[in-house]
């Protein structure tokens, strides 16, 4: 193991430093400011650009011609007490020295340290190349809008939240979309069959031509273009293609460092702290015990944000734990849904018309589970306290929730 030496001493020591330059860095700087105004903040980011609010990046920018790219920074940067080291690598995290290694060699020392380091985009098999986009950053966001429009054809691997949002926001920008995903029903494993059905007819009616049932195994360029090759041997040909297929938790240098992990995540107590001194977790890798649903381990943008802030403000020196329950969302033409809790069709249903829209509650052994809302605006909190003190019985479940007047 690396030992503090004068040849590999730090060649700066931060009172906090933040591994991972997303949305939970970004956030934790300002949690740490609600407390501290002076001590000194450390990022270090393999990303091109300073923390910014990803969901943009396959939303707004793309449907809302008054939100611009200037709009998304979270605005770390912009504190004077905060340094910031982008397309920068940690290769190693040494606890007891409150030391990092980064890939060049260099030492950095912490007092206190947050392994923020979030998601790997999935892949599939096939050779770096322009016209190949596995969405995840600012710059693959930039890189799309220079490919897309025009009536470029675009291939989209994924049937979840990025290739969804993304097929969604191309078609609305002259763009022709092939969508690939595995499924019988786009999204049949996370929605009701009714409202699956609703969500892939979306799509076909907003011209996105629908790949269903298939998965995309590997691709190669071929005169500027791209060729996909599918798992029954058939191929699909475009300008560009967009894999978004998902993340895997980078919980690799939590395991190098002797972090306790638990299944796919990092264990943290209920103030984000790891099994280790001085070091926190949070967002996409932390394995947290939910105040209402247990032990989780969220990967989506409402988690970033909470628990980015709260960790911060914990490393700070303030006596609160995370007691959030974050929920999960997307919008895509004009459907709206918002859910909290496990959604898994295979569970027992409860579907009730509320307003114009549906409120589907998942049961699970008689216990109510997940709460999804489909164009509907429900108070969130409700939502939260039902699944905390849910009825004895799921016949009881209808009416429980009401829309919010306005």
């Amino acid at each position: 193991m690396d030992i503090a030496t004068k040849e590999n001493s730090p060649r700066k020591t931060y009172d906090y430093l933040l591994i991972g330059g997303g949305m939970v860095a970004g956030y934790a700087v300002k949690g740490i400011r609600k407390v501290d105004k002076e001590g000194l903040i450390g990022i270090i980011s393999k990303d091109a650009d300073a923390p910014y609010e990803r969901p943009a990046l396959s939303k707004k920018l793309w449907t809302d011609p008054e939100f611009t790219e200037d709009q998304i920074s979270i605005g770390a940067e912009n504190d004077p007490r905060t340094m910031i080291e982008l397309r920068t690598t940690v290769k190693a995290v040494l606890p007891e020295e409150h030391l990092v290694k980064l890939e060049n060699g260099e030492m950095i020392g912490y007092k206190k340290l947050l392994l923020a380091t979030g998601g790997e985009p999935n892949r599939i098999k096939g050779p770096d190349a322009e016209q190949v986009i596995v969405f995840r950053d600012w710059s693959d966001y930039r890189k799309l809008r220079q490919q897309s429009g025009k009536n470029q054809e675009v291939l989209v691997v994924g049937g979840s939240y990025i290739g969804t949002e993304l097929a969604a926001a191309l078609v609305q920008n002259n763009t022709k979309v092939t969508l690939i995903y595995p499924d019988k029903i786009l999204n049949a494993k996370r929605f009701p069959k009714a409202l699956a059905k609703e969500y892939e007819e979306t799509f076909q009616n907003a011209g996105v031509k629908l790949v269903k049932e298939k998965r995309a195994t590997s691709y190669s360029i071929n005169d500027d273009k791209v060729e996909l090759l599918l798992d029954d041997g058939s191929r699909l040909t475009g300008d560009t293609l967009v894999i978004g297929l998902g993340v895997s938790p980078r919980i690799q240098l939590a395991k190098e460092s002797g972090l306790k992990l638990i299944e796919d995540g990092v264990w943290t107590d209920n103030k984000l702290h790891s099994s280790k001194t001085d070091i926190w977790v949070a967002g996409d890798i932390a394995s947290y015990p939910d105040a209402i649903l247990g032990r989780s381990r969220i990967e989506h943008v409402d988690h970033a944000r909470n628990s980015g802030e709260v960790v911060g403000s914990i490393m700070a020196g303030a006596n609160v734990t995370y007691e959030h329950t974050p929920y999960f969302y997307s919008n895509v033409f004009s459907i709206s849904w918002k859910a909290i809790g496990k959604m898994d069709p295979s569970l027992e249903q409860v579907i009730d018309d509320v307003g114009t829209g549906k409120v589907v509650y998942f049961v699970d052994d008689q216990k109510l589970v997940g709460v999804l809302l489909w164009n509907v605006a429900i108070d969130l909190d409700d939502v939260r306290a039902l699944l905390k003190n849910p009825p004895t019985s799921s016949k009881d479940l209808k009416g429980a929730l009401l829309e919010k007047k306005e």
